[in-house]
């Protein structure tokens, strides 16, 4: 597999899914909530409604891969507060937030535009 920084993006699915869903139920999904060309190189995410458990579905040259990550203790963070049922991310972000950062309440310094230099 490539890793995600290979795609030029990863959408995440912000509402829980039923994780029995498999490459045909999440690929409805894929085309019902608008997330993105379904067979462009791009990273479709979804979590079970605990947070302990997402799926991974992309479109790999010959055909469709899934795999997913399942957390012993711990949630992935995810963004509830969102409007917009379907988020973007980079493929960077993808990998914090597998490694247990929550992406959204990371902000970066803001960006300073001086006139001039004393």
């Amino acid at each position: 597999m490539k890793g995600p920084k290979d795609f030029k993006g990863v959408f995440i699915h912000r509402e829980p899914v039923d994780m029995r869903k498999a490459i045909n139920g999440l690929s409805e999904i894929v085309q019902d909530a608008g997330m993105g060309e379904l067979m462009g190189p791009y990273l479709f995410v979804f979590a079970s409604r605990r947070r302990d458990l997402i799926k991974v579905l992309y479109f790999d040259k010959s055909g469709f891969a899934l795999w997913q990550k399942r957390l012993e203790k711990a949630k992935f963070p995810w963004p509830r507060k969102h409007t917009d049922n379907v988020v973007k991310l980079s493929g960077e972000q993808f990998t914090w937030l597998l490694d247990g950062y929550d992406v959204w309440k990371m902000r970066p310094f803001a960006e300073l535009n001086f006139e001039r230099v004393c």
